[in-house]
């Protein structure tokens, strides 16, 4: 069975396909999209997505269709989402020939999906790219355009919004994550949950095995759960002028945590879930949330296996001064996405530093 959703953008409105097995249908639905075969295409992968042969998989569905398709693969792991990595794939844009008629395939998770879409938006000023998620952290990154590479300070720092041409995803590919991969991913679940409302979070609470276990039906209703925020937010707000930020619930903090820690220590959703646990005592603090919501938001967290304390070894100073760099500040101004209740959120700016340094730096409250 396979589901079809829209991200309804006028007349770059484009489908998501979601099912099992369509990684060897790419060619056909590629048929399907009208996408072109007098030019060649790209195939952007990492050295695990090309060990387990899910880059081969693509390539003989696409050659079988009649397309003439090349093969880039970088090194697995968020450092390779760099300035120097996408010369690389620059050049090897160059090798194989692509043109404006060209298409990139951005196969594996959230590194892949924003390297290769910042690849296909600067090349020749821009050409359409297909995301293939492999991840359910993708989930979230591969809808909505927004692709980019890190700098060793900052992340996502340098980049573009530059919309998919469609998103094709394969949930067979969910089985070979890791149980920490499966965890990781399963929290933009969780704020995808908390973004839209009561009955979600309800709905995940009762499924928190299962979807531990990555049992198939549970899976595919959360992703397109997920998917459907994503893709409503998105059609209100494609650049991030407005309610779209509200989809950096927990990133403040959470990107913050990833650039002190180099990138290394945390998976972006584990960081995410501190950072979220975060915005949530910052909001209950400054009477915005109420106690109770903010533990059901953490027990939903910790029920999936994510971390949900700031640990005793991150400096405070080191990651207020990580947060003055996020995305959303404005005139050094600290800028948070915090909730109110569930379905309900805001971006507030000017939030005082000292409120944010003493919840940084006092981290008994954060177990209580």
């Amino acid at each position: 069975m396979t589901e079809r959703l829209t991200v309804q953008l006028g007349t770059r409105s484009y489908p998501i396909y979601v099912g099992t097995g369509l990684l060897s249908q790419v060619g056909e639905l590629l048929r399907e999209l009208n996408v072109s075969s007098a030019s060649p295409l790209l195939l952007i992968t990492d050295t695990n997505l090309a060990a387990a042969g899910y880059a081969e998989l693509v390539s003989s569905s696409v050659q079988e269709q009649g397309y003439q398709i090349h093969t880039a693969v970088f090194p697995a792991g968020e450092a390779s989402k760099s300035l120097e990595q996408a010369a690389n794939l620059f050049e090897r844009c160059l090798q194989a020939g692509l043109d404006r008629g060209s298409t990139i395939l951005a196969l594996g998770g959230g590194v892949v999906g924003d390297l290769a879409g910042f690849i296909a938006a600067a090349y020749m000023r821009g050409i359409d790219f297909i995301g293939l998620p492999t991840t359910v952290l993708a989930h979230d990154s591969s809808v909505g355009g927004k692709v980019a590479v890190n700098l060793p300070s900052a992340k996502n720092i340098v980049g573009s919004f530059h919309q998919p041409r469609a998103v094709i995803y394969d949930v067979s590919a969910l089985h070979t994550l890791s149980e920490r991969e499966t965890r990781s991913g399963l929290a933009e679940v969780v704020k995808h949950a908390l973004l839209d409302g009561e009955e979600f979070v309800g709905w995940l609470e009762a499924r928190v095995k299962l979807l531990l276990a990555r049992e198939e039906t549970a899976m595919m209703e959360a992703l397109c759960r997920g998917l459907r925020v994503k893709a409503a937010v998105v059609a209100q707000d494609e650049r991030e002028s407005n309610i779209r930020a509200h989809l950096n619930l927990g990133h403040t903090l959470g990107h913050a945590i990833e650039a002190v820690t180099g990138y290394t220590r945390y998976t972006h959703g584990e960081a995410i879930s501190i950072g979220m646990h975060f915005a949530y005592l910052l909001a209950e603090s400054l009477g915005r949330t109420t106690a109770e919501t903010r533990k059901r938001a953490v027990n939903l967290l910790s029920a999936f296996g994510l971390p949900t304390l700031l640990p005793a070894d991150l400096p405070a100073d080191q990651l207020l001064a990580r947060m003055y760099e996020d995305k959303k500040s404005i005139g050094r101004e600290l800028t948070f996405v915090l909730p109110k209740q569930f379905g309900q959120v805001e971006v507030v700016k000017g939030i005082d530093p000292a409120d944010v340094s003493r919840l940084l730096t006092d981290r008994k409250g954060w177990g209580e």
